[in-house]
């Protein structure tokens, strides 16, 4: 009986790393490891209790070696996890205070930006928080696409036809009032990574940074996040903030590897004099 629950055990043990990879967070990970050591604590309980017969049984004194073994192995995985969630966390709190700070940066540079009226930092793979710092859950759960308000598309296409004329500070304002109008819609990432477009075309590089900052926070997973992102780092390295334009375009190649806009970052990268 001990011989086989210490095979199981040496069995989970082996197993670990591949059902790791499939669990949903490293707090399961963690709890299925705390499970198992208190498994093997039991087990080596039950051997010494069954004295000398029951440890020749299990193998010898080889058994209590290879449960010294295991534990050894199930400490190194724990601390090993452990580790790797701070780092997470870190990586979160960090990125979100970058994120924060660009917001207030970039608004400075703006005369026409009101500095009280900016809204709550997004946690980055959460939602919404008014304080950056505290990071949201790994894995809260995204809402539903909004539908379409009536004249939205209308009102879209009404400032994508101003921007395709080369009316770029009309189209500029109008998908700026579009977006006003209409709030966290659909199209609202969209309409500022145009808006971003046009005020860069305009000559208006700052607020260019900013449009594409709003695109970004709008759907930082959406079709337009690589690219906005990217914007976003050449245009603050256009207005001298060399240091958060590579942070910016690192994470582009972190946060989207394989896409179009991180194979531009390294001649983005280098036109800017980023390390």
């Amino acid at each position: 009986m001990l011989r086989g629950l210490l095979l199981s055990a040496a069995v989970l043990m082996a197993g670990l790393p591949a059902a790791a990879q499939d669990a949903q967070t490293l707090a399961d990970i963690r709890s299925e490891l705390a499970a198992l050591a208190g498994q093997i604590q039991g087990l080596r309980q039950e051997l010494v209790g069954s004295g000398a017969n029951g440890l020749r049984a299990a193998g010898g004194a080889s058994a209590l070696e290879r449960m010294d073994t295991m534990e050894a192995a199930l400490s190194r995985l724990t601390s090993r996890t452990e580790a790797l969630e701070n780092r997470i966390n870190a990586v979160v709190s960090d990125g979100t205070n970058r994120i924060g700070d660009l917001e207030f940066r970039l608004c400075e540079l703006d005369a026409n930006c009101d500095i009280g009226a900016l809204g709550q930092t997004s946690v980055l793979g959460g939602a919404a928080s008014a304080n950056p710092v505290t990071a949201a859950a790994p894995n809260a759960t995204r809402a539903a696409a909004p539908s379409l308000a009536m004249n939205e598309q209308a009102d879209f296409d009404r400032a994508k036809a101003l921007m395709d004329g080369g009316d770029y500070v009309g189209a500029a304002a109008a998908f700026k009032t579009f977006n006003e109008t209409y709030p966290g819609g659909p199209l609202a990432a969209e309409a500022a990574f145009m808006r971003g477009d046009a005020l860069k075309a305009g000559g208006d590089t700052t607020g260019a940074a900013r449009a594409w900052l709003e695109s970004f926070n709008a759907d930082k997973t959406g079709a337009r996040a690589p690219e906005a992102l990217l914007k976003l780092g050449q245009a603050l390295g256009d207005i001298g903030q060399k240091p958060e334009a590579c942070a910016t375009l690192d994470a582009v190649t972190i946060r989207f590897p394989g896409t179009g806009p991180a194979g531009q970052v390294p001649g983005a990268k280098a036109a800017i004099g980023c390390p």
